[in-house]
């Protein structure tokens, strides 16, 4: 057996490890966290390990790893000698790597896991500010010293250390633009990513400022503006975002003012609505009561007459003048239906006369609710079978942290299929939602579409691989679109039980204003 061929069973030895789960908050940090590894080097001689060394790593793909040069510096010197490992923050153990790439000058290598997957974390291609909040994320290695950490406790799976600072200015490094930052980092950490607020990669750590008599240190990390071009130099493109990050917590506030503002507007309309109902209701109320006394002054009127033609009736009888009596009395019996009947069909004061027309009402209750509603609905159902959008991403209404931000074509029709493939579930409201859960991305994707009021929302979590693997139990089993009920009830249950589960906020959402398309 070769001592290469030794190194590798050593690093292979490590899979039979128990699998560990890291804990986890489920912010964008924790979710940035699923892609850090330790990475560690392996020297045997006569069967012996004689050299074991780490520092830290990160997925920019399922299998492609960046670390710094200088991390994997004697496997490239002596590549029959060493092993390179990684160690996931998640699973079973070490699995083994070869390197692909090495950049002394930038101090960037890239090396390639051959077997299983990381979930890969998303590099910001923006421009970094003075003072922006940053999160180291590594394996450094005085926090194992400190713990106790032996040769076995260095390749168990455990969540990478975190710890926070500020961007202090970016400046050049020998040639290379690095972030000079007050995130705390150690030996081990190098090779680790330093993310912003949303869990993007703004720079790879490669080194510490000494701190002798009392001076503070600092870290430096070669600007993601530099890895991007080693990536591109070797032919791999990252997933990359160029949208300035919103916090976590700052995106849920906006959320909840928009809700807050949503449900103020429908209560001001609700509001408007009743008190043009209560207006309407006492305009009703005082003509009914006109014309109540309307009537009823025309019966006592009608009655005033009918005395006064009895009155003649007996005047005419004294005169002998029969035919007045006849023509008297019938007047005055006339008088007094007359009188009776207006007074009996008099308007009454109830509760219905004082109702609006239905067809009114009902028109006017539509006016009042909120778009997206059943008025949407019977816009689908005069709409032709098939529905055709292009939809814009908002950004004012997103929270970008993963996913590019291109247009997206959605055609529905009326049975909720979506582009042909991707049967939806129908919610209240005309709206359609589909919770997808891949096999092999770490991502539960919620997406939700609403042709009346066109407007389509699509929901990343970013999960750890347990909680994944619980929603993959649960997920709906549907692979295409169907006009089955049956298979339609058990995809909305499904999708419940897997909503059920989901953290209350998602780590990216992303929200599109859309318009038909030809």
């Amino acid at each position: 057996m070769t001592i290469r061929s030794l190194c590798l069973a050593v690093l292979l030895l490590v899979s039979f490890v128990l699998p560990h789960r890291a804990a986890w908050a489920g912010d964008d940090i924790s979710a940035a966290s699923r892609s850090v590894v330790r990475v560690v080097i392996v020297a045997m001689e006569d069967g012996r390990v004689v050299g074991f060394g780490h520092g830290s790593g990160f997925a920019i793909s399922d299998s492609k790893i960046i670390t710094n040069a200088h991390v994997v510096e004697i496997a490239a010197r002596y590549p029959d000698n060493v092993a390179i490992g990684a160690v996931p923050s998640e699973g079973k153990g070490a699995v083994p790597a070869r390197i692909l790439a090495v950049d002394e000058d930038r101090d960037l290598a890239l090396i390639e896991i051959t077997k299983g997957s990381i979930p890969p974390t998303a590099i910001y291609s923006g421009a970094v500010e003075s003072g922006s909040k940053v999160t180291a994320l590594g394996y450094p290695g005085n926090v194992d010293a400190a713990a106790a950490r032996g040769l076995l406790d260095k390749i168990e799976p455990r969540a990478p250390v975190r710890s926070d600072g500020n961007v202090s200015n970016s400046e050049a490094v020998n040639g290379t633009p690095v972030l000079t930052h007050t995130a705390a980092i150690a030996r081990g950490n190098s090779g680790g990513p330093l993310v912003d607020e949303c869990g993007r990669v703004v720079g790879v750590n490669t080194f510490i400022t000494r701190a002798d008599d009392g001076d503070s240190p600092f870290g430096f990390a070669v600007m993601a503006s530099e890895l991007i071009k080693f990536l591109g130099e070797h032919g791999v493109k990252p997933p990359s975002v160029g949208v300035a990050c919103e916090p976590l917590d700052e995106a849920a506030a906006r959320e909840r003012e928009e809700k807050a503002k949503a449900d103020d507007e429908a209560r001001a309309r609700a509001d408007a609505q009743h008190k043009a109902t209560q207006e309407d209701r006492e305009t009703r109320l005082m003509a009914l009561l006109n014309a109540r006394e309307n009537r009823l002054a025309l019966a006592g009127l009608w009655l005033v007459l009918a005395g006064l033609a009895a009155g003649g009736a007996l005047v005419f009888a004294q005169q002998d003048n029969q035919n007045r009596v006849r023509l008297a009395a019938l007047a005055s019996g006339l008088l007094a239906l007359a009188a009776i009947v207006t007074f009996v069909t008099r308007p009454a004061l109830t509760a219905d006369a004082l109702e609006a027309d239905p067809a009114q009402a009902a028109a006017e209750q539509a006016a009042a609710e909120e778009p997206a509603k059943p008025a949407d609905k019977a816009k689908l159902s005069e709409a032709p079978d098939t529905r055709k959008f292009q939809c814009v991403i908002d950004l004012e209404r997103s929270r970008v942290t993963i996913s590019q931000t291109s247009d997206v074509p959605v055609s529905i029709d009326k049975g909720g299929c979506v582009n042909g493939r991707t049967q939806y579930a129908e919610l209240d409201g005309g709206e359609w939602e589909r919770v997808l859960v891949p096999n092999q991305d770490a991502t539960v994707t919620v997406a939700n579409f609403n042709p009346g009021s066109e407007s389509y929302r699509v929901s990343h979590y970013l999960l750890d691989a347990e909680s994944m693997e619980d929603a993959r139990k649960l997920r709906p089993d549907i692979k295409q679109c169907t006009k089955d009920a049956a298979a339609i009830v058990k995809l909305t249950q499904a999708q419940n039980a897997v909503l059920a589960m989901l953290p209350k906020q998602p780590n990216e959402r992303l929200v599109y204003r859309c318009s038909p398309a030809k």
